[in-house]
């Protein structure tokens, strides 16, 4: 890392300027709101920007206290908010994140912000906003709590300290006076940026330009491989085309998906698509493409060869029944991990925008790859969501995205969180149960309702053995869908927090779902 003795005498001159000028502001203002606008620490050496926990690490509380009547409610509130910042945080671009909820219909919003320096690594991050939210535990009996580090600072309170549309990134509150947390290393990751090389975008997505392309597949070998694209070898069938089992000269099995003829220009767009994004990202959990083949209308992809075919088939179809508990946790957990890949760790954010089981294909281990990617879309870093017009399943689709076009990351954990929901109980989304004489319940209706009664176990698949999982397990995890499955996309979790969640213990006792949208069966 560089000093910050090695910066030229007018930079260094520069930074010792702002500090003095706001060591005067603050000076003029009652200690409290000296506390309120963050923490900054100077450091010739600067040895600190590796720092996190080590030399400094405390909490301040305010002097108000909440109503006995509704404390607890408030506490639960605010444990959740802050929990929801320590995991999501450190994978965020810039490492800082801003939330807000509510506590009741007539109780109080919650404010919260959580922010990392940008030197210390992600792993440290999560260390220091631990250790914060440790400590601001001691908080939360009043209305407004902070903890501070050496890399690290957490904040929440029942007064709005950053405007209402800037949740998720906090960074332009504090351009606009809001707050000013970590100056120094705000001014050495602005003065980085400006001697970095733009990236040039493919379209007006920056990143898109290094997408290759696949292997390109000859129309007679795959005809030949499909015995002539014939019934015998169908394997499947969608909205995007059948797909077939098909043997290639050399004894490789593969999968041949032929897109269904629609407009040219819409299939075009799909088979460019899929093509793109599916030949560039490798990970476990993503299925695999192997390349294409474009003659005339015909558009075809070929895949590696799933032979246990797609997850619905073992919840709704003729393998129903077959999955055990642990089978069902590790394909909810690596769903969760390829769309983390998706969202997060690829240099790109592809949002999938069809998350449905029949979308998910399981491999000789039973474990899942996403499949089918002729919806997915692209998102540019400075663009929070895309405004676009519907394309899914419904059952599936979140509601901002159905309804309004307003396309996120947000949109895809919704769907996963209803195939969370459809693994666990073995009954589809869209289909309407009845119990005896009782209505008709979708089944997020039903899910939602059993978790208000308290009887969470009542949504297990009955082909499963009671003895043959964890009750609370499945309890919490039945309770990570419906975190999935909030009406409001901003409070949803991170695809990342939710593998977290599933991974450990305890995580979710302070975290309550709210109410999802409902429809109602005529």
């Amino acid at each position: 890392m560089r000093s910050i003795s090695q910066f030229p005498y007018k930079t260094l001159l520069f930074i010792s300027f702002l500090i003095c000028t706001y060591y005067k502001l603050e000076k003029k203002k009652k200690k409290d709101d000296m506390e309120d606008s963050g923490v900054f620490r100077f450091d010739i050496s600067g040895a600190f920007l590796d720092e996190t926990t080590q030399t400094f690490n405390t909490a301040y509380c305010g002097n108000q206290t909440e109503d006995d009547d509704g404390a607890t409610r408030f506490t639960s509130v605010a444990q959740q908010l802050l929990m929801n910042l320590q995991t999501v945080t450190p994978n965020i671009r810039g490492s800082s994140a801003a939330m807000k909820m509510t506590v009741s219909n007539v109780g109080p919003t919650i404010y919260a912000f959580a922010q990392c320096i940008e030197t210390i690594s992600q792993n440290e991050c999560l260390s220091c906003l631990n250790a914060g939210y440790n400590n601001i535990k001691t908080c939360l009996s009043y209305s407004d709590g902070r903890a501070f580090a050496d890399g690290c600072f957490m904040r929440y309170s029942t007064t709005s300290f950053f405007p209402d549309n800037q949740t998720i990134d906090i960074v332009p509150a504090f351009k606009q006076g809001a707050a000013l947390a970590l100056l120094l290393v705000a001014l050495f990751a602005w003065m980085r940026r400006t001697k970095s090389p733009k990236r040039v975008p493919r379209g007006e997505i920056p990143g898109a330009s290094k997408l290759k392309g696949s292997i390109t597949f000859s129309y007679k070998d795959l005809k030949s491989a499909t015995k002539n694209f014939s019934d015998e070898n169908k394997i499947g069938e969608g909205g995007f085309g059948v797909v077939y089992k098909g043997i290639l000269g050399n004894g490789k099995v593969v999968a041949v998906k032929k897109l269904a003829l629609r407009a040219s220009n819409r299939i075009d767009e799909d088979f460019e698509s899929e093509v793109m994004l599916i030949s560039n990202v490798h990970h476990r959990n993503l299925v695999r493409l192997l390349g294409s083949c474009s003659k005339g209308h015909d558009r075809i992809l070929v895949y590696e060869y799933m032979k246990n075919n797609s997850l619905d088939r073992f919840l709704f179809g003729e393998r129903k029944g077959s999955l055990n508990w642990k089978q069902r946790y590790e394909v909810i957990l690596g769903i969760a991990r390829g769309l983390t890949y998706l969202h997060e760790e690829f240099h790109i954010r592809i949002i999938h925008r069809d998350i449905k089981t029949n979308n998910i294909l399981l491999d000789d281990d039973l474990q899942p790859r996403i499949a089918d990617f002729g919806l997915a879309r692209l998102i540019p870093e400075n663009r929070t969501h895309l405004s676009t017009k519907f394309a899914g399943t419904l059952g599936y689709t979140a509601p901002e995205y159905a309804i309004h076009g307003q396309l996120s990351e947000k949109a895809d954990i919704y769907s996963y969180g209803i195939v969370v929901l459809e693994i666990i109980s073995g009954q589809k989304s869209n289909e309407l149960k009845v119990d005896g004489d009782a209505e008709g319940e979708f089944l997020l209706q039903k899910a939602w309702k059993l978790y208000e009664r308290g009887m969470h176990l009542e949504l297990v698949d009955n082909a499963l053995d009671s003895n043959d999982y964890d009750a609370e397990e499945v309890k919490k995890i039945i309770e990570i869908g419906l975190l999935c499955t909030q009406a409001s996309a901003e409070i949803r979790p991170a695809i990342s927090e939710i593998v977290v969640l599933l991974q450990n213990k305890g995580l979710l006792e302070n975290m309550r779902p709210t109410m999802p949208i409902l429809i109602e069966p005529n």
